[in-house]
């Protein structure tokens, strides 16, 4: 049975622009961070024996509205990123902030924490992807696209490659032993602002403006369906942990479970009342929040 299992109106003052969801290694507890255009990153526990949301902390510091929010592996560290050029890790337990990273005018956009939880990645506008190190706070390395603005990316799970996507809707693959660009995929023709890997690797699903999402084959590196459903941008899309499943989040207002195998929609959310920008699954693929620009944030049921 999908449900709705919580609504938490008015969580930030404007629209909430990402979301991440971990659970900590230390005490078990279900971390859920959010970024708004309110300049603030907020940090909220999930409570799973009595679906309830509790405000943990509100993480202060950005100057401009906050773009991406990711957590560690471990679930401890949050990272987040804003119009400011400043990317700021953030100590969950604590609510303080570890380290800030200056990225440079255009050199900050979404962010993702390798899979080893020692770099951050960086989308920028100059079509690079910039690396950060979690320990030193400074740049490491960079992985030329030689395209346009890379509005998302990803680490494959292995941590073996990342992929990007880009404002006029290409995709980069790149191997990270190498940093040398691997394939260039095409499908889109307008910008995609999400996208996700199977936890398999096999797949890679892409979220766009076009209003469609897409399935690539990642070891083939061919276009292995394409997704109508959504009435408008395709906003963010997220694999379920189960290797089955994944969701996405649109600006027609809705949040999608769709299956990776028949590529079908399988169960459509109407909660939000505005686009909704990001949506996660947890660890254990038996939730799922949303995010958007009604200020609310959704967390909703999975049958697993």
């Amino acid at each position: 049975m999908y449900s709705t299992l919580y609504k938490k109106n008015q969580a930030h003052e404007d629209g909430i622009w990402s979301v991440a969801w971990r659970r900590s290694e230390k005490g078990n507890v279900e971390n859920i961070v959010t970024g708004s255009v309110d300049d603030l990153v907020k940090c909220w526990t999930w409570n799973s024996r009595e679906d309830t949301l509790s405000h943990r902390w509100d993480l202060e510091g950005h100057q401009l509205g906050v773009i991406s929010v990711d957590i560690n592996q471990a679930g401890t560290v949050a990272a987040s990123s804003s119009l400011d050029s400043f990317i700021r890790l953030w100590d969950i337990e604590s609510g303080t902030q570890l380290k800030s990273i200056e990225g440079g005018a255009v050199d900050i956009w979404t962010l993702s924490f390798s899979p080893d939880d020692r770099f951050i990645a960086s989308g920028s506008h100059s079509g690079h992807v910039n690396i950060f190190g979690v320990d030193s706070g400074k740049k490491e390395g960079t992985l030329e696209t030689r395209g346009k603005f890379v509005m998302s990316i990803a680490y494959s799970p292995d941590g073996k490659q990342m992929v990007t996507g880009a404002i006029d809707g290409i995709v980069h693959l790149f191997d990270l032993a190498t940093g040398k660009l691997i394939k260039t995929l095409k499908g889109h023709a307008m910008p995609i602002r999400s996208l996700t890997f199977s936890p398999d690797c096999k797949l890679l699903a892409t979220a766009s403006d076009d209003g469609s999402i897409k399935i690539y084959d990642v070891q083939h590196a061919n276009l292995a369906g394409t997704l109508p459903g959504h009435g408008s941008w395709v906003l963010s899309v997220d694999f379920s942990p189960d290797n089955a499943h994944f969701a996405s989040s649109s600006s027609d207002k809705t949040v999608k479970v769709w299956d990776a195998g028949s590529r079908q929609c399988i169960y459509t959310f109407n909660e939000h009342t505005d686009q909704v920008w990001s949506v996660k699954f947890n660890d254990g693929g038996s939730k799922i929040v949303s995010v958007a620009d009604d200020k609310s944030i959704i967390i909703y049921g999975c049958p697993v």
